[in-house]
């Protein structure tokens, strides 16, 4: 026999028993019998006696899944912030690793050209290509002059390594501008005319005609460091060739407009004579900055490795 009209008996009343629970299932029961719903009974609510809102069918709680999802989630997002800022020392200890490389680099390097400004001067190459490799070494040319193409660089100041290293660390100094000096010379051992800085003058002796004692016409021995062309970097201005302004070695235009060789040296201090431009003004010093920049890197470095050890490995364990 099957089971009876409003029963909860068969496999569609079990389940619905299942999902109603106990205190649902009466509910049912009575509302089959057509009895009307007893003070105090379980008319709308759960199995568990929380009030059910209207129209919304009751389904089991999942609030502990979710919870072991959001630990879950959040942990996964710690572990890849704690590795993506582990990335900032570590690039921090990397690049102040580079700038001690670079330190060394520099060092040698004007190591080099000091050793090589102070060598024995030799011959100017005929060959204008062995000059390529020849940048701050001293050569020896004998020949003269020809001060109605003088060209200036400028403005300038003067090489002074005394005041400079007295003037260190000022703000200010009253340091005299001018120009140096760029004169043609004729090499009468290579048959060749070079171009020859003959040194600084000040801004009132630009003019050749106020510093005639110093215009020496005779053929003189001279010494002078090589130089090479330079290019124009971002804030210098062009050269002027029209006024004669000169803000960097081009060697080529200078070439072009005095009619010499693209061959360029700095005269030494042994060359100045009395009231013309005061030679020695090749500066060999290099910016060197790196130990700056290896403090500020390995700063970093370290200030930053704290704090990712003290957020990440000095927390205390959450209890779970």
């Amino acid at each position: 026999m099957g089971p009876r009209p409003g029963s909860a008996r068969g496999p569609l009343g079990a389940m619905v028993a299942w999902w109603l629970g106990p205190a649902g299932l009466r509910l049912l029961l009575l509302r089959a019998a057509g009895a009307g719903p007893a003070p105090g009974s379980a008319i709308g609510r759960s199995a568990f006696g929380a009030p059910r809102r209207p129209g919304v069918a009751w389904r089991p709680s999942r609030r502990g899944g979710s919870a072991a999802e959001a630990r879950t989630t959040e942990a996964e997002d710690d572990s890849f912030l704690q590795w993506l800022l582990l990335l900032i020392p570590v690039t921090a200890f990397g690049l102040g690793t580079w700038q001690v490389q670079r330190r060394k680099w520099k060092l040698k390097l004007i190591a080099e050209l000091e050793s090589r400004v102070m060598a024995e001067p030799i011959p100017l190459p005929a060959d204008p290509v062995e000059l390529n490799s020849l940048e701050y070494r001293p050569v020896r040319v004998r020949g003269c002059f020809d001060h109605s193409k003088e060209l200036y660089m400028m403005p300038r100041t003067m090489v002074d390594p005394a005041r400079e290293a007295r003037d260190a660390g000022r703000i200010s100094s009253s340091v005299e501008s001018g120009a140096y000096v760029i004169t043609p010379f004729h090499c009468s051992d290579l048959g060749a005319t070079i171009l020859v800085n003959r040194g600084f003058v000040p801004r009132s002796k630009v003019n050749p005609d106020t510093r005639q004692k110093g215009q020496t016409e005779e053929e003189v021995d001279l010494v002078g460091i090589v130089r090479l062309t330079e290019t124009r970097k971002l804030f210098v201005p062009e050269n002027n060739p029209e006024k004669n302004h000169w803000h960097y070695r081009d060697l080529e235009a200078m070439a072009r407009v005095t009619g010499a060789d693209p061959i360029f040296i700095d005269a030494d201090f042994k060359s100045t004579v009395t009231g013309g431009p005061i030679g020695g003004q090749t500066r060999v010093t290099l910016r060197n900055e790196h130990l700056q920049y290896i403090l500020t890197w390995y700063g970093l470095c370290a200030a930053t490795s704290y704090l990712w050890f003290t957020k990440f490995m000095r927390r205390s364990p959450v209890l779970r």
